[in-house]
Formats: structure tokens, sequence, C-alpha cells
């Protein structure tokens, strides 16, 4: 973790409105910040201000815990020319993000304890975001041979997956859950059969049809998801199901924990937001994985985010070069940038109010966090002051080229939207702002 130096002042938040979903926090208040951690929410009057503070005028924004996002693609190692450490930091930090879950889908893939610490020690490096690096559950991440799963939780993995690729076997399932479970170890799976998805591009229907694309049935979620939901069962392992995008999977998910199984999932703002004609004539930017789906299968996630089905919101960033979304539409790379967007587009749901911004900020905060066994995403008094100030009804427009980082391809080109953040910081240190270093 990056503390602020010892010489630094001590910074105290005024006039802000104060959410920590953690405690159930929600009101106007103070925060004072010394030696980098939070040192205190509970300041009436001048009391425990020490002298030579920085003083902070929120102007009536909200001050929370900094975003917690437990998808993130970034192409350090091996494909740079997409995302660096770098760069996804500075995207992170424009989007109130300060600790970041990073997918093994790299080259070499995260299987070797050696490069979870040097994606946690970059991390630290830039001194914008913590990086929590996820393991490859096998080898390569190719799905034949499971990965030290011991060795890597020793080393610092958050959780172990294949990332962007379904573990297919479901004997190597099974084994992963079971040896996993020997550590208390999340298993991640992307949820889609992967002979369902071979060659498709969209959502098989009338509108895939009509564009002439090769479509996936939404069928393909749903059955990787009662598989391992069986395997679970039998296995008693910890279980995450990521971007979650259809009715049917969420049903089957909300019924097993109904049931007691441990499963969680999370969903990504592209499948709140956005339905399948976001594509429209064939535009590359909406080329998602899992793809844009239908127009229930979007009011069915909105309901499971109201409902509490659905554990975390995760950008599900995944950056891509020009080159790679200048093809046609069949070819193209699939996914799409999120960072700096994630708050913006998830606040599209309190102003919708179908979702309480409390409830909304603890799916990008203390839960993700619990998930991936991190303190992080609390306002807790001795805790690292990871902040994010934002003004909830501030109105902008999300216009690709004007993106931070490396990569812009997002599917939100030209969206309108309100809540801005206005800074952040990381461990005390301004990373982003008006007076950021």
């Amino acid at each position: 973790m990056t503390a602020s130096p010892p010489s630094a002042p001590p910074i105290l938040f005024e006039n802000v409105r104060l959410i920590d979903p953690a405690r159930g926090l929600d009101r106007p208040g103070r925060l004072l910040v010394r030696g980098g951690a939070i040192a205190g929410t509970d300041l009436p009057g001048a009391e425990g201000v020490p002298e030579g503070a920085r003083q902070v005028d929120g102007g009536g924004a909200v001050l929370c815990p900094g975003l917690v996002d437990m998808r993130v693609a970034i192409g350090e190692p091996g494909f740079e020319y997409r995302e660096t450490v770098a760069s996804a930091a500075r995207a992170a930090a424009a989007g109130g993000i300060t600790t970041m879950a990073v997918l093994p889908n790299s080259q070499p893939a995260i299987d070797d304890p050696a490069l979870v610490r040097h994606l946690r020690a970059r991390g630290e490096e830039t001194g914008m975001v913590s990086i929590l690096p996820y393991g490859a559950l096998t080898r390569g991440c190719a799905g034949t041979e499971m990965a030290e799963i011991g060795l890597l939780d020793e080393a610092g993995a958050v959780a172990f997956t294949d990332g962007t690729q379904a573990l297919a076997d479901a004997r190597m399932m099974r084994l992963a859950l079971t040896y996993a479970r020997g550590f208390d170890a999340l298993v991640v799976q992307h949820p889609e059969d992967p002979s369902l998805a071979r060659g498709g591009c969209a959502t098989d229907g009338e509108l895939a049809t009509r564009l002439g694309l090769p479509g996936i049935p939404t069928a393909a979620e749903a059955i990787m998801i009662a598989r391992d939901l069986r395997l679970a069962e039998l296995t008693r392992g910890r279980l995450h199901f990521a971007h979650v995008s259809t009715a049917e999977g969420l049903e089957l998910i909300r019924a097993a924990k109904a049931r007691g199984l441990r499963v969680t999932c999370d969903t990504a703002p592209p499948y709140f937001d956005l339905n399948e004609t976001a594509i429209g004539d064939f535009r590359t930017y909406a080329k998602l994985s899992p793809p844009l789906r239908g127009e229930s299968d979007r009011l069915a996630v909105c309901a499971a985010l109201a409902d509490g089905t659905i554990d975390a919101i995760a950008s599900d960033h995944a950056p891509c070069d020009a080159d790679d979304k200048r093809q046609p539409f069949a070819v193209a790379s699939a996914g799409g940038t999120g960072l700096a967007t994630l708050l913006a587009v998830t606040l599209a749901r309190v102003h919708g109010g179908t979702l309480p911004l409390i409830d909304a900020l603890g799916l990008l905060t203390h839960r993700p966090a619990a998930l991936l066994g991190s303190d992080a995403g609390t306002l807790a008094d001795g805790t690292e002051a990871d902040l994010c100030l934002f003004d909830l009804d501030r109105a902008w427009k999300i216009e690709a080229d004007a993106l931070p980082g490396r990569a812009r391809n997002t599917p939100f080109d030209g969206r309108a939207v309100e809540g801005r953040v206005l800074g952040t910081w990381k461990a005390g240190r301004q990373v982003y702002g008006q007076d950021a270093a």
C-alpha cells in the first residue's frame, strides 16, 4: 500500500455528504485524514482538528470510499499496446477507483507467484491504485492443467479464474473447486458454454438474424451456470460468476443462494444500461463478451441489482487497440473500456429510482472488497484513506476520444450521464482532481 509521506499535513474534508455503505452511514459531515489514514468521521465543531490541516470544502458533494473494481483487464504484461498499468491507473483515478482486481489473461498468464508479486508492486509504484491480481485457475488459462493455486494464494492472488475464457472441462472445474476450498479461495467463472458460443458475436435472435451475424444463444450462459452450481454443491467450494447478463442465469443464482450454496455474482454497466440494439449498424464499440442482450434480460439485471441477487458491479474494463475494433463486426475484438465511466453509468440506476444511492455505492465498494478478502471500501477509522469525491447531479457526456487511458473503446460513446468525479485520493494523497499532484 502507498501511504502519504509522514510530513504531509492532515486533510479535513468539510461540507460533504459522507456515505459509507459498509457501516450504513449516509449523512452530512466532516472527515479527517492523518498520515494517509482516516482519523475520524465524527468531528463536532472544531474538536479534534489538528493545527495546519489542509481544508477541502466539498460543496455538498458525496465523499465515499474509493471504488473497488473487481474485474479489470490490462495489457501488461505482453499487450502493452492496449493498456499499461500506468495508463489504467490514470483511468481508474479519473473514475474514483482506488483498488482494482486484474485478470490473469496476459502474456504470460498470471500462473506464476512471481508475476502475482510483480503486479502488486506495479500498482504500488503508480501511487494511484492498489492492484489485486487474480491467479490463473489453469496453467496459461488454457483449461487443461490446474495452476499452483496454493503457491499463487500465498503470493497474494485474491481469487482464481481463467478470466475471459470459460473453464469448459467439468472434471477440471470440480478439481479446481475442491482444491481451492482447502484455501477458502474464490473460483471465478466466465459463464458461457464455449461450444455454444463458438463463432458467435451477438445474442441469437431477430436482430442478429437481420444483421446476418452469427448468434450466441442466451442459454450458453444458463447452461454453464447450471453445471457449475451443481459442481459447487458437490464440492462445497466458493464460486463466483462474472458479468452475468441473462434473466435465466440470474434466476439460477437466486435459487442457489436460497439453498445456501456459497455462490456470488457480479455484472457490469453495459448489461443494465444497454441492450442489443446498441450494436446498431455493426457498431464494434458495442461488441462485448458476453454480448449485449435483449431488453427483457437488461430489465432482469436491473431487478437483480435491486433485490440483492447481484453482489457487485465491476467495470469489466477490456481495452482494445483501435485496429482491433476497426474490423468487420464478426471479426472485431470483443470488449469495452469502463474504468472512467463505471460510477457515472451506475448512478443512472440511482437517478432512475431503481437503486438507492447507498446500495449502488455498496456494490462498488465494500461488497466487492469483501468478496476479494480486501479491507478496502470503507471510511472506518484507521483504514487507508482511499476516497472518492463526486457530484451526484453534475451532467456530462461520455466521449470516447476524451477518456483517460490508452484505450478508448467505450460502448457508451455519446451517452449523457449525471455524476462526475471531482477528486480521488489514494492513501491520503490526491491522485485526481484540480489539486492533484
